[in-house]
This record gives structure tokens, C-alpha cells and sequence, in this order.
């Protein structure tokens, strides 16, 4: 599934052709996705500007003219496509459709953005943008990793008598807002903690240093435009390349980064999720 660095990302990409732009005619080619859309989503959204496209944790969330705003989610294989823009050097043309394009903006200036999601686990919904906050998918977010209100003294109160694995902790929603397995498991790498050591047993001095890591991980990753691993796209359709800065994740066997270091990587299963991890500089 995308995580925050992908989502941000996707919706870097989609800024030039929506934002400030007037949805000229919206089309929704199925009834649901991973839950029914919005009744009369399609004429909803058709003749609205797009006022801001922001995002929060792992959702892209478009405020509208209208006082709506659109929610969007891409599961574990949906696309934000761009055709008919002049994209950096590229003008891609409107492709033929696909059998799963679900969801069609074409804006005023002629570009088009199609969702397209093969598994439909992703998500579209709407709500009034003055109570976006209290949408069930948002009320019960952490604060971002990227933002203000992510700070140490925050991170070491959440995790301060907490027995559960420090990987884990991060992965908690309620903790903060956004991270997944992939950062996660670089973050730990680069800190020097297990991902089984328990939370309450960081110190705070890893607390401390925890905090400009994840903010670290993160802002390479939205710079290489994320990680592409199966289904994954940029809105121009291009792949992302966080995952060739990969020092654990997904380097089972491989030797450790670390100069002088020379162990192998080792896997472990946590809540189902693989975490990858360097034995000997995490402890």
C-alpha cells in the first residue's frame, strides 16, 4: 500500500492540472470501490473548483468550491493518471479506456485524471470541508511526521510504558500520522534500535534522535518520488526510486550497509508485517 512518501508524491503530480482548476465533467464508471461512493458523486463534483489539494497521512484530500471536500485513498493499487497535460518535457495523450479507469476528472484546460485501481481497495468520499476533521478516517489521526506538532516530547510520551515493539508503536496511527513498514523499517536502521525492542525501553536520547530521522526518511523518499515495488505510479505513470536507497527493507541475506559492519540482514514477522533488520548495529 502507498505510503505518506508516494501519496505526497501523487499529489505534487496532480497540483498543476487540478488545483485552481474547475472540474468540467467528473465521471464514475462503477457503484464502489473498496465502499460505495458518494450518492450523485459525479454531478457533485461536475462544475466545482478545485480550491486546494492537500493531503493528510495517507489520504488526498481536495477542497472544493462547493464547500465539499473529496477524499481520496489509493489502496493497494490505485493510480492518479494524468493525460492530455504537458507534463515537465511530455505531453502525454488521452490512452484508450481501461477496464479499470472507475473514476474520470476531465478538468478545464483539457487535461484528464483517472483513477484507476485494479483491486479496488481504494476509496473515494465526500464530506463538508468545515467538518473534514470529524471524517471517521481522519478524526482518529496522529499528528504528521512532516508537521509542527510532531516533536520529541510528543514521540516520548506516546511510547513512555508502552509494551509493545517499537516498530509497531510506529506503525500506530494514533501515534503519527502516515509512516508504514517500508520507512519504518529504514528509520529503526538508521536510529540503531530493533524493531522488537519494546517502546517503553527506548531511551530518550533515541527519542531524540528518532524524531529528525523520521523527518529524514521521509523527505528522501518524496524527493525520489517515493518507492515503486509492484503497483505504484507517479501521476505521470513514471516509477518512484526510494527503493534503490533501500539499506534494510526488503535486503533479506544481503550484507549490512554499515562500513566495517558485514553482517547479514535478517527478516522477523511482527503483526503479520515483515520487518528487515541489521543484528549487530540494532540493538
Amino acid at each position: 500500500m502507498p505510503e505518506l512518501p508516494e501519496v505526497e508524491t501523487v499529489r505534487r503530480g496532480l497540483l498543476p492540472v487540478m488545483e485552481g482548476r474547475v472540474i468540467a465533467q467528473a465521471a464514475v464508471n462503477r457503484p464502489d470501490l473498496r465502499w460505495p461512493f458518494p450518492t450523485g458523486m459525479a454531478a457533485r463534483l461536475t462544475g466545482a473548483r478545485v480550491e486546494a489539494l492537500r493531503r493528510r497521512s495517507k489520504y488526498i484530500l481536495a477542497d472544493l468550491s462547493t464547500g465539499e471536500t473529496l477524499l481520496i485513498h489509493l489502496g493497494m493499487s490505485g493510480r492518479m493518471l494524468i493525460s492530455g497535460a504537458q507534463l515537465g518535457a511530455f505531453h502525454h495523450d488521452h490512452p484508450a479506456p481501461a477496464k479499470h479507469d472507475h473514476v474520470v476528472f476531465d478538468m478545464e484546460g483539457g487535461a484528464r485524471v483517472t483513477f484507476n485501481d485494479a483491486r479496488r481497495f481504494g476509496a473515494m468520499d465526500l464530506m463538508q470541508t468545515a467538518e473534514a476533521e470529524a471524517h471517521p478516517l481522519l478524526s482518529v489521526l496522529g499528528p504528521e511526521p512532516l508537521g509542527n506538532d510532531f516533536h520529541e516530547a510528543h514521540l516520548a510520551a506516546r511510547l513512555k510504558g508502552r509494551a509493545t515493539p517499537i516498530k509497531s508503536a510506529l506503525l500506530d496511527q494514533h501515534l503519527v500520522a502516515g509512516l508504514g513498514n517500508i520507512y519504518v523499517c529504514e528509520v529503526l536502521f538508521r536510529a540503531g534500535i530493533h524493531p522488537a525492542r519494546l517502546a517503553r525501553d527506548v531511551t530518550g536520547a533515541e527519542v531524540a534522535l528518532l524524531v529528525p530521522l523520521i523527518r529524514e526518511v521521509l523527505a528522501e523518499a518524496i524527493e525520489a518520488g517515493g518507492s515503486s515495488l509492484k503497483d505504484y505510479r507517479q501521476a505521470d505513470g513514471e516509477l518512484g526510486y526510494f527503493q534503490h536507497s533501500f539499506r534494510v527493507y526488503d535486503r533479506e541475506g544481503q550484507a549490512c550497509t554499515t562500513p566495517g559492519c558485514g553482517a547479514s540482514l535478517l527478516r522477523i514477522v511482527q503483526s503479520g508485517r515483515s520487518s528487515f533488520f541489521c543484528p549487530t548495529c540494532q540493538r
